[in-house]
C-alpha cells in the first residue's frame, strides 16, 4: 500500500476516527484513502480555522483525539490561532499537515514554507516524515503523543511524496505514557493548608471540573470547610442539577482581586496561578491580597483525579456527598439584559447540554446566573485568541451526538470563523448559536478604560461593527441555518424553544442594547 493508505489504516487502529478537513494538492492521496479505508469520518471544513478549532470541541467531549487535515504551511497558519486555544485547553489534537515532495522542495515553490516551525509554536510533538515506510511509525507516534499528559497538540508534516509512495505497512498503535503522579510532600502539605478550613480556597481546573475529580473537590470541600472555585478559563467544566455549585474566577482585574481578598491559603488543583490577561500601567500582574500562601497540588498535566483521590483519603473524607437538587428560574420577560438572558437560559437549557462560550463582554453574566440550570458541560475560550465560539461548537457537537449545543457567541468573534455554520448544516448538527448582536467590540472600551486610555470618535468608529449592521439572520440562510431575530426576552425563548424542538443548527440573533 502507499503511504496515505498505511497512514489512515495506522489511525483508525489508534482510535481515531474522526478528521475535520481543509484538504488541498498535497493532501490528494489521504483524501483518496478515504474510500479504500473505512472506520475514519472526514468532516469538511471551508476555513483552517474552523477545522483546528472543531478538533478541539471534539477532545474537549470525546476525551480523545481527533485529526485536523492542513495545507503546507500557510494552510496551518490559518488555524493557528484555534489551535493556540487547544493548547491552552490541555486537549489532545493530531494534526496532519500535508507539504512539499522532498525533491520538489529545493526549487522553493509557491507554498514552500518552514511548515515544521510554524507547528512547533503550538505542538508538543513535532515530526516530518522522511518517506513512505515511516509514514505509520511517525503517526502511531503522534496519536500517543497527543494523548500524553492528559492532551497535548502533536503535527505530523507529511510530504506528499511519502503518502504517493508504494512499500508502506499498517503500525500497531502505541501506548501512551501514564501521567505523572503527585508526591507525598505535596498531599500531606494541600491536607494541612486544606484542615485549617475558611480562608483556604482550591481552585480547579481540568480534570478536576467535571467526572470523578469534580466528586473528590466536592468532598474534600465538606470535610474541611475550604472553598471550591474554578479557574478563570475553563475547557470543559460539569454544573447544574447534581453538581456541586462552584463559581469561577473573574477575568476582568478588578472583581478577580475582590474575590480573592479574604484568601490566605490557594491551592492549585489542576489550575495555573491566576494572572491578569494583560499589564496595565498599575503595574499589578495578579489578583493576589498581600501574603497570600499558593501551593501546588497538582499541575494540570500531572494525574490531577488520583491526586485528590489520594488528598480525600488522607483527610477521611467521606465517600460521597449529595448535590442538593436545584430549584431551576423560570425565563424572563421584557427588555434584554445579561441577567435577563441569564435566566432565560437557565430556565430552557435541556438537560444534558453543552454550553460554548465566548459571549465576551455581554455574556460574562452568563456563568453564575445558569448554576441552577439543568446538568451541563460548559465549554469556554481558553487561549484568548477569539474565534473558537462556533468552530469548537461544531466539534463538541460531532463528538457529543444526541446532546444538543448552545453557542453564547459574541458578534465580533463570530466573523473569525463563522464558516463553521455550513459545516453544521452539511452534517445536520444540532447546535443553537446565539449571538450577542451589540454592533461593536464592547470589550475594546472596557479595555481602554482599564489601561487608562481615552476612546474618542476615531477609537470608537474602530470598535464599531455598524454602517452597515451585519444580518446574521441572513448569513445564517446562506449558509444553510434557520435562524430568527429577537428583541425582547419573550422572542428569545420562543426562538429558544423552537431550536430545542428542531434538528439541525438553528442560530438566534439577540439584539443587545
Amino acid at each position: 500500500m502507499n503511504g496515505a493508505q498505511a497512514l489512515l489504516r495506522t489511525l483508525v487502529a489508534a482510535g481515531v476516527d474522526t478528521c475535520f478537513a481543509n484538504p488541498g494538492t498535497s493532501e490528494m492521496h489521504f483524501v483518496a484513502g478515504l474510500d479504500e479505508v473505512p472506520g475514519l469520518r472526514a468532516i469538511p471544513a471551508l476555513a483552517e480555522g474552523v477545522a483546528t478549532g472543531a478538533a478541539d470541541g471534539y477532545a474537549r467531549i470525546a476525551g480523545k483525539p481527533a485529526a485536523t487535515l492542513l495545507h503546507c504551511g500557510p494552510g496551518l497558519a490559518n488555524g493557528l490561532a484555534n489551535l493556540h486555544n487547544a493548547r491552552r485547553a490541555g486537549v489532545p489534537v493530531l494534526n496532519l499537515i500535508g507539504d512539499q515532495a522532498h525533491h520538489h522542495r529545493p526549487l522553493d515553490p509557491p507554498l514552500a514554507a518552514d511548515t515544521e516551525a510554524l507547528a512547533k509554536t503550538v505542538s508538543a510533538w513535532t515530526r516530518t516524515s522522511l518517506d513512505a515506510c515511516a509514514v505509520a511509525p511517525d503517526a502511531a507516534s503522534a496519536v500517543a503523543a497527543a494523548r500524553a499528559g492528559g492532551g497535548r497538540i502533536a503535527s505530523l508534516v507529511l510530504p506528499s511524496d511519502v503518502c504517493w509512495d508504494e512499500g508502506a505497512q499498517v503500525a500497531a498503535p502505541q501506548p501512551v505514557p501514564p501521567r505523572a503522579g503527585v508526591p507525598d510532600d505535596r498531599l500531606a502539605h494541600a491536607a494541612a493548608c486544606a484542615l485549617e478550613g475558611e480562608g483556604t480556597l482550591l481552585l480547579l481546573g481540568q480534570d478536576a471540573l467535571h467526572g470523578p475529580g469534580l466528586a473528590l473537590a466536592a468532598r474534600i470541600a465538606e470535610r474541611t470547610g475550604a472553598r471550591l472555585l474554578a479557574g478563570a478559563t475553563v475547557a470543559r467544566m460539569a454544573r447544574g442539577d447534581g453538581t456541586p455549585r462552584i463559581g469561577r474566577m473573574p477575568y476582568a482585574p478588578e472583581p478577580a482581586t475582590r474575590l480573592l481578598a479574604g484568601v490566605r491559603r490557594l491551592l492549585l488543583v489542576g489550575a495555573r496561578r491566576p494572572v491578569f490577561a494583560f499589564a496595565g500601567p498599575d503595574g499589578h500582574q495578579r489578583p493576589e491580597p498581600p501574603g497570600l500562601h499558593v501551593a501546588l497540588v497538582a499541575a494540570p498535566e500531572e494525574d490531577v483525579v488520583c491526586a485528590l483521590g489520594r488528598l480525600a483519603e488522607r483527610l477521611g473524607c467521606a465517600a460521597t456527598v449529595d448535590a442538593p437538587r436545584r430549584e431551576r428560574p423560570s425565563p424572563a420577560a421584557g427588555d434584554v439584559s445579561p441577567q435577563a438572558f441569564a435566566r432565560s437560559l437557565g430556565a430552557l437549557l435541556p438537560p444534558g447540554a453543552i454550553v460554548v462560550d465566548e459571549g465576551v463582554s455581554f455574556g460574562r453574566a452568563v456563568f453564575d446566573g445558569t448554576l441552577d440550570a439543568a446538568a451541563h458541560d460548559w465549554l469556554q475560550l481558553t487561549g484568548g485568541a477569539i474565534g473558537m465560539g462556533l468552530p469548537v461548537a461544531t466539534g463538541a457537537a460531532v463528538a457529543g451526538a444526541g446532546r444538543r449545543v448552545v453557542v453564547l457567541q459574541a458578534d465580533g468573534s463570530a466573523l473569525y470563523n463563522v464558516q463553521a455554520l455550513w459545516t453544521q448544516a452539511r452534517e445536520r448538527l444540532d447546535v443553537t448559536t446565539v449571538i450577542f448582536s451589540n454592533r461593536r467590540y464592547a470589550i475594546l472600551h472596557d479595555e481602554m478604560r482599564r489601561v487608562r486610555a481615552t476612546a474618542g470618535p476615531a477609537a470608537s468608529a474602530l470598535f464599531s461593527l455598524g454602517q452597515p449592521d451585519i444580518r446574521w439572520d441572513q448569513l445564517a440562510n446562506g449558509f444553510g441555518v434557520a435562524s430568527g431575530v429577537a428583541a425582547t426576552m419573550d422572542q428569545f425563548n420562543a426562538l429558544f424553544e423552537r431550536s430545542m424542538a428542531t434538528a439541525g443548527p438553528f442560530l438566534i440573533e439577540l439584539a443587545v442594547p
